[in-house]
C-alpha cells in the first residue's frame, strides 16, 4: 500500500472537501482524487463518498482512518527521533488540553519550552476528555494534558498523574457572602446558580454536597459547558458557581472572583498526561512532557 495516497486520504477526509486537501497538499485536485481511486482499487473497498457537501468516510474508509493517524504519528515520531540524532532542536509536538490545565500549568510549561529548545514547535487541540481520549488512541494528538483516571480502565492508554486539584463554590470577589467567614450550606441553598450540566463530575459532587446536609440541591438557571460563561456569569451578577480552584487562579489574583469559605466540600481529580501505551513518543513529545513535569513540581 503506497503510504502517500494513504496521507492524501487522510488529508481529504479530515478537511472534508478534495479542493481544502488539495490546497493543503500542494496538489491539483484531479491528482488528488486520482490517488484516492488509485488507492479504492488497490484494496477493492470504497473509500469516501462524493456529494455536494464534500468528501465523507465510509465504514471501510473509518476502518483505514483509523489505522492510518496511527501510522502517521508513528512516522512523524521517527522524523522526530531523525532530527534529535542528527543534532537538531526541531519538532513539532501536537498537544490535547483540557480548560483547568489551560489556565496555568501548559502556558508555564511553554514558556519553559521556548527558553530552552526555541526552535521546537507546538500545535494545542482544547477539549474535553471525551474528545480528547479518542484522539490520543487515533495518533491525531501526541499526548493529552487533562483529567487522568486513579485506576487505568483502557489499556490503549498510559496515564501520569502530576498533581490533584480540588473545586470550590465561587462568587464576585465583592458579593455579600464573600464578607462572611462562614457559609452554612442552607443560605448557599438559596442563591442564583451557573453550574456544569447533570452529568458533569463538577455538578455531582455540587449536588452530593446539598444532599449530604439533608437539603435539596438548588437548580441551576443557566448550565453549560464553557468555563468561561461561568466566570463571566458570575463576576457580572450575583450568581455564583462551583469549578475547580485551578480555574479562578488568575481572576482571584486580580480581586475579580473569590472561593467562598464553604466547608465540607468534597471533590478532588488528579491531572496528568496521558498518551497511547504502544508506539513511543518523539524525542521533541518527550521533551515537552519533561517541562510540564518540572513546572507541575515546582508550582503545584
Amino acid at each position: 500500500m503506497d503510504f502517500r495516497k494513504v496521507q492524501f486520504f487522510l488529508t481529504a477526509v479530515r478537511c472534508g472537501s478534495l479542493t481544502e486537501a488539495a490546497d493543503e497538499l500542494g496538489v491539483t485536485q484531479p491528482a488528488l482524487s486520482k490517488a484516492i481511486k488509485a488507492l479504492e482499487r488497490s484494496l477493492g473497498v470504497p473509500l469516501v463518498e462524493r456529494g455536494r457537501f464534500g468528501v465523507v468516510a465510509t465504514p471501510f474508509g473509518e476502518a483505514l482512518r483509523y489505522h492510518g493517524q496511527v501510522v502517521e504519528a508513528e512516522f512523524r515520531h521517527a522524523a522526530g527521533e531523525i532530527e534529535a540524532l542528527k543534532g537538531a532542536q526541531r519538532g513539532h509536538v501536537i498537544i490535547g488540553c483540557g480548560p483547568t490545565e489551560a489556565t496555568r500549568l501548559l502556558p508555564q510549561a511553554l514558556k519553559l519550552m521556548q527558553e530552552r529548545r526555541p526552535q521546537l514547535r507546538v500545535s494545542v487541540l482544547y477539549g474535553l476528555n471525551e474528545s480528547l481520549m479518542p484522539a490520543v488512541k487515533q495518533g491525531e494528538i501526541d499526548f493529552a494534558l487533562s483529567s487522568v483516571p486513579t485506576r487505568a480502565q483502557d489499556t490503549d492508554l498510559l496515564h501520569e498523574t502530576l498533581f490533584t486539584e480540588s473545586a470550590v463554590m465561587v462568587a464576585r470577589a465583592d458579593h455579600p457572602l464573600a464578607r462572611l467567614r462562614q457559609i452554612a450550606p442552607a443560605l448557599l441553598a438559596q442563591q442564583q446558580w451557573v453550574l456544569p450540566r447533570q452529568r458533569e463530575l463538577e455538578r455531582q459532587a455540587f449536588d452530593d454536597f446539598f444532599r449530604g446536609h439533608g437539603l435539596n440541591p438548588p437548580s441551576a438557571q443557566i448550565e453549560t459547558t464553557s468555563t468561561v460563561l461561568m466566570k463571566s456569569m458570575v463576576m457580572q451578577s450575583d450568581a455564583l458557581t462551583f469549578l475547580p480552584r485551578e480555574l479562578i487562579y488568575w481572576e482571584v489574583r486580580s480581586r475579580q472572583l473569590r472561593a467562598l469559605p464553604v466547608a465540607g466540600v468534597e471533590w478532588v481529580r488528579p491531572v496528568g498526561m496521558t498518551r497511547r501505551s504502544q508506539g513511543a513518543l518523539s524525542p521533541a513529545s518527550r521533551f515537552v512532557m519533561e517541562c510540564l513535569r518540572s513546572v507541575a513540581a515546582q508550582h503545584f
